[in-house]
């Protein structure tokens, strides 16, 4: 054995869901301190994994943690399913101080400081909930041309899309999207992606991707079902984006999708085509049809553990 070369403890777990090998596959190195960049984006690209997150010391004293967060291709400044899942794996490994019913922390990103909640039962991380930063809408996109071209790098009609009394609009809580109404579960579960396409689309409009959404699903207790590509950041589907998913819930309730109250709940569900049923859990908090705070959350267990040697 290379005596030379070097160990760093790893874990895997996926995140929005209750049982192994659903929700969304997660890297998590704690311990990652010592790295350089090119060392973060070479691990990240060996994991595969929609993103792989690195554990750093804060630069901020409010923070537990500082987390930087790769995709194969790219670091990227915020994420969904990568911050539930590094703190559910933090608090399960005792980093973390956990206290019943509800622990608070705060951690650091590229973005910014944020409020976390572990939820705690007997000990138990039960549910990680994270607060997003405030939604910005910034386009609308109603060019013809535009929602064609869409139809067909999503393989659907256009009409799909048309007939859908909601918008095609580009969202922000973090990360920017492009949420796509579509009005019928057969045709978001059959679509044949052009990924090329998509990412031209994308780099267009200026966002990281693309999450479809339709109000029929297939759990009957889910407000919608969804698909999310993401070929700018390198990810071709992404089985849950909680990212995405807090822009998708700003959306929801911006555009009276769903009924809108002081605190509005969405359940996402995802991942299902790529059979990783995923299931996202989103609060709106609004305010005289101002949305005041966004909340995202889910269940994450713990797959696998491990060292990589560099």
């Amino acid at each position: 054995m290379d005596t030379t070369r070097k160990w760093l403890q790893f874990y895997q777990a996926d995140v929005f869901t209750n049982e192994p090998f659903g929700g969304n596959p997660l890297a998590v190195f704690p311990d990652a301190g010592d790295l350089t960049d090119r060392e973060f984006q070479q691990i990240a690209r060996e994991m595969n994994l929609s993103e792989t997150v690195f554990v750093l010391p804060p630069t901020d004293p409010r923070a537990v943690a500082k987390i930087r967060i790769f995709t194969p291709s790219q670091e990227i400044p915020f994420a969904g399913h990568p911050v539930l899942g590094t703190f559910y794996v933090l608090g399960t490994l005792k980093r973390l101080p956990l206290h019943e019913p509800v622990t608070h922390v705060f951690y650091e990103c590229h973005l910014g400081v944020f409020p976390l909640e572990l939820i705690i039962l007997q000990g138990h991380i039960e549910q990680v909930v994270m607060s997003q930063p405030a939604p910005e809408f910034p386009e609308v996109v109603s060019q013809v041309e535009i929602i064609y071209e869409l139809a067909k790098a999503l393989g659907v009609q256009k009409s799909q899309i048309t007939d859908s009394p909601f918008p095609v609009e580009v969202v922000s809580t973090g990360l920017p999207v492009l949420i796509v109404p579509i009005r019928t579960l057969t045709a978001v579960k059959s679509m044949q992606v052009n990924h090329t396409a998509i990412q031209d689309i994308c780099a267009r409009l200026g966002t990281n991707g693309i999450m479809v959404y339709t109000s029929m699903t297939l759990e009957e207790n889910s407000t919608v079902h969804t698909r999310m590509f993401a070929d700018p950041i390198g990810i071709p589907e992404d089985p849950a984006t909680g990212s995405a998913g807090g822009a998708l819930g700003a959306y929801l309730v911006k555009n009276g999708v769903v009924e809108v109250g002081p605190t509005t709940e969405v359940v996402i569900e995802q991942g299902y085509e790529m059979n990783r049923p995923s299931r996202i859990l989103v609060q709106v908090f609004s305010d005289d049809d101002i949305i005041q705070n966004i909340k995202v959350g889910g269940q994450v267990v713990m797959v696998a553990e491990g060292k990589m040697m560099y």
